[in-house]
């Protein structure tokens, strides 16, 4: 919902298309200050007409300078668009580092395979990572169409053979399989490596 939300404020600001830059917003309101060649002077000169005329705005970048000629009400207008992005900004940077967000980041794949490699973690710390988990399937996985669970061991455990549709149903079942886990069991050197071959070998995972 967040990231559909996002979508929907990025386009009605019209960020995507850069119609909150800097040079977008001068040139609505107002008119570069321009300078030509003289021939008879062998230099460019600016015009002067307008000095003193205008409010001017001299860019840091280029040092361009504009003469703003806009009413108060289009001012508003674009303080408006610029408050609404900045807090979308926000909202997306609270989003982005909150709950599972901080600790997977986000998933954008459709199809997963989750290796879990436990390793010798003491079993607070085994917890903490079942907490973390539940909390990414319940608030990520739930959201794409394809996931499994396979545990690095000495013995690889799988939730399901392949990757399985994502339904309530399935998540919770995940879930609940994770809370079945052992604590301990038997580990080697190459179980993590073998874990993730196992995890790729099925033809339709994304990531």
């Amino acid at each position: 919902q967040s990231l559909v939300s996002s979508s929907k404020w990025l386009q009605r600001y019209g960020l995507k298309r850069n119609k909150l830059s800097l040079s977008h917003i001068l040139s609505q309101i107002g008119f570069q200050h321009r300078k030509d060649y003289v021939t008879t002077l062998g230099k460019p000169v600016a015009s002067r007409y307008a000095d003193g005329l205008f409010p001017q705005y001299k860019r840091a970048q280029d040092g361009s300078v504009y003469n703003l000629t806009a009413k108060k009400e289009l001012i508003l207008h674009f303080l408006d668009c610029l408050i609404g992005a900045i807090e979308l900004y926000k909202q997306r940077m609270e989003w982005l580092t909150s709950e599972s967000q901080q600790i997977f980041g986000v998933i954008q794949e459709q199809c997963i395979v989750i290796v879990l490699d436990f390793g010798t973690a003491a079993a607070t710390e085994f917890d903490l990572c079942r907490d973390a988990l539940s909390m990414v399937l319940v608030e990520q996985v739930i959201q794409i169409s394809r996931f499994n669970l396979i545990r690095a061991a000495q013995d690889l455990m799988k939730w399901q053979q392949k990757c399985t549709p994502v339904s309530e149903h399935t998540v919770k079942s995940a879930v609940t399989w994770l809370w079945k886990l052992d604590h301990m069991t038997a580990v080697s050197h190459t179980s993590s490596a073998e874990a993730l071959l196992e995890a790729m070998g099925d033809e339709a995972v994304s990531s």
